[in-house]
C-alpha cells in the first residue's frame, strides 16, 4: 500500500525521496525490517494473550530429557509468524504482481488449515487434531489453485534465450560496464508460456515438464498440465508436512526456514533481474523480483519468533505456523522455478522426513517376518533420535542449522555446476 501512496507522491507531487520506494532493495530492506520490529513488540503481546487464554501444548511421555517442562506453553504461535509476514507484504509490495497474489493466498489458506488443526488440539482437547485426510485434501485443493494459476495465467512467463555472447570480464572494476552490455543480449525474445524448470548438474540446467508428454505426439504441449499440476500439489504437501516434522524442539523449524528463505530470495532477486539472469545463465522469470519483499518479511518473522522460540521456548509455532512456514517455501520455490532443488536446499526436511519412513517401515517389516518389531533410530524423527543419545536440544539445534547453512550454499553453488 505503502508502493502506491509514495508512487503517487513523486509522480504527481515530485515529493523528494518518494521515488526510493521503486526500488526492491530498499522495500526488501523495509520489509525485513518491520517484520523484525512486529515479531519483537507485538509477539510478546500475543503470547500473554496465548497465555490468559490456556492455549498451551499438550505433551506427550517420550522419555525425553527436559520434555515435561514445555508443558503448558503457549503454541499456535505461528499467528504471530503470518501476521508479521502479510503485514509488512501489504505494505511494501506491489499487491496487483501475481506472485504477491499467489503468496498471500498460500499464507491465508495453510495458515488456516494449521490453525484449526491447532485449535481441535488445543479447545477441544483432541491429540489427533485435524485427520490427515482433510490436511492432505487442504494441500491438495491449494497445489491445485498454485498449480493452476501458474500454469494458466498471461502474467506468468519467461524470456527464453535466442542469442549468447560470450563477453570477457577485463577486471573487477569494469564488471558493471560490462554486465550492463551483457542486458538484453540473451533475453531478446518475447514472453512466452513455458514449463521448464532449473534441474542442478545437468549441461543447461534446464527441464520441460512437457516433454515428458512427447509419446502423445506433436500437440503433447496443451496436455503438459496433467504433468505440472501433480507435481506441483506433490511438492507442496511433501515441503509442508516436512516443515511440520521438523518442528519438534525448540528452534529448529523456525531457524532451518530463516535460512531456506535467505536462499530462496537470492533466487528470486537473480530470477527476476534481466542483467544477473545474463550474467549467470540462469531462466529470467519477469517480475518475480516482487517476491522478494514477501521472502524478506518471511525471513524477518522467522528470526523475530526465533526470539521467543529459541531455548527454552516461550512459546510454540503449532501447526498454524509450521505448515504455513512449508508451504510458503514449495510455493516460492516453484513459482521462481527452483523446485528441483529442493531436496537439497530442504535437506533437513527431507532427512527427517526419511527418518520417519525408514523407521515405520523397518518395524513393521521386521515384526512381520520375526514377531517382533526393531528399530533404525533410538526415536524419529531424527532429531528426537539425538535426544535419546544424550544429546542437548540446543546443540542439535544448532548443529543442524549449520547443515542448513552447507546445504543453502551447494544449492547456489549448483547454479554453476553443470
Amino acid at each position: 500500500m505503502l508502493y502506491y501512496l509514495f508512487d503517487y507522491l513523486d509522480k504527481a507531487w515530485d515529493v523528494p525521496g518518494a521515488g526510493v520506494f521503486r526500488y526492491i532493495s530498499f522495500r526488501a530492506s523495509m520489509a525485513i525490517i518491520f517484520s523484525l520490529l512486529f515479531s519483537f513488540l507485538v509477539g510478546k503481546k500475543i503470547i500473554a494473550v496465548l497465555h490468559r487464554k490456556q492455549v498451551g501444548e499438550t505433551i506427550r511421555e517420550l522419555g525425553l530429557e527436559g520434555q515435561l517442562q514445555k508443558q503448558g506453553t503457549p503454541t499456535m504461535g505461528g499467528l504471530i509468524i503470518i501476521a508479521a509476514i502479510l503485514i509488512p507484504t501489504l505494505l511494501f509490495a506491489r499487491l496487483e504482481n501475481v506472485y504477491i497474489i499467489l503468496m498471500i493466498i498460500t499464507t491465508v489458506w495453510l495458515g488456516f488449515i494449521g490453525f484449526v488443526d491447532d485449535y481441535i488440539k488445543v479447545f477441544k482437547k483432541d491429540k489427533q487434531g485435524l485427520r490427515a485426510k482433510t490436511k492432505i485434501t487442504g494441500q491438495v485443493i491449494l497445489g491445485l489453485i498454485v498449480g493452476g494459476i501458474l500454469y494458466f495465467s498471461p502474467n506468468v512467463v519467461v524470456k527464453e534465450k535466442i542469442v549468447q555472447q560470450n563477453i570477457q570480464l577485463q577486471s573487477q572494476s569494469t564488471l558493471v560496464d560490462d554486465l550492463q552490455k551483457f542486458d538484453n543480449v540473451l533475453f531478446t525474445g518475447k514472453k512466452v508460456k513455458s514449463t521448464k524448470t532449473t534441474i542442478p548438474f545437468f549441461k543447461n540446467n534446464e527441464l520441460d515438464y512437457a516433454k515428458l508428454l512427447a509419446f502423445l505426439g506433436s500437440n503433447y504441449r496443451k496436455w503438459a498440465f496433467l504433468v505440472f499440476i501433480p507435481i506441483v500439489i506433490l511438492i507442496i504437501a511433501a515441503v509442508s508436512n516436512g516443515a511440520n516434522m521438523t518442528d519438534g524442539i525448540d528452534g529448529l523449524a523456525t531457524g532451518i526456514c530463516a535460512i531456506i528463505g535467505m536462499t530462496l530470495a537470492l533466487f528470486a532477486y537473480v530470477s527476476g533481474n534481466t542483467v544477473f539472469a545474463n550474467f549467470l545463465n540462469i531462466m529470467y522469470i519477469p517480475n518475480t523480483g516482487e517476491l522478494v519483499i514477501f521472502i524478506s518479511a518471511f525471513v524477518g518473522a522467522c528470526v523475530g519468533f526465533l526470539w521467543f522460540n529459541s531455548y527454552p521456548a516461550e512459546v510454540f509455532m503449532g501447526d498454524t505456523g509450521s505448515l504455513t512456514l512449508g508451504g510458503i517455501i514449495a510455493v516460492i520455490a516453484i513459482a521462481i522455478r527452483k523446485e528441483l532443488l529442493l531436496p537439497l536446499l530442504c535437506g533437513v526436511f527431507l532427512l527427517e522426513n526419511l527418518s520417519v519412513m525408514l523407521q515405520v517401515s523397518y518395524f513393521k517389516y521386521t515384526r512381520r517376518k520375526y514377531g517382533i518389531g526393531k528399530r533404525i533410530f533410538l526415536m524419529s524423527p531424527l532429531h528426537h533420535h539425538f535426544q535419546k543419545a544424550g544429546l542437548h536440544e540446543s546443540k542439535i539445534v544448532t548443529r543442524f542449522w549449520i547443515i542448513g547453512i552447507m546445504l543453502a550454499v551447494l544449492t547456489v553453488v549448483t547454479l554453476k555446476l553443470r
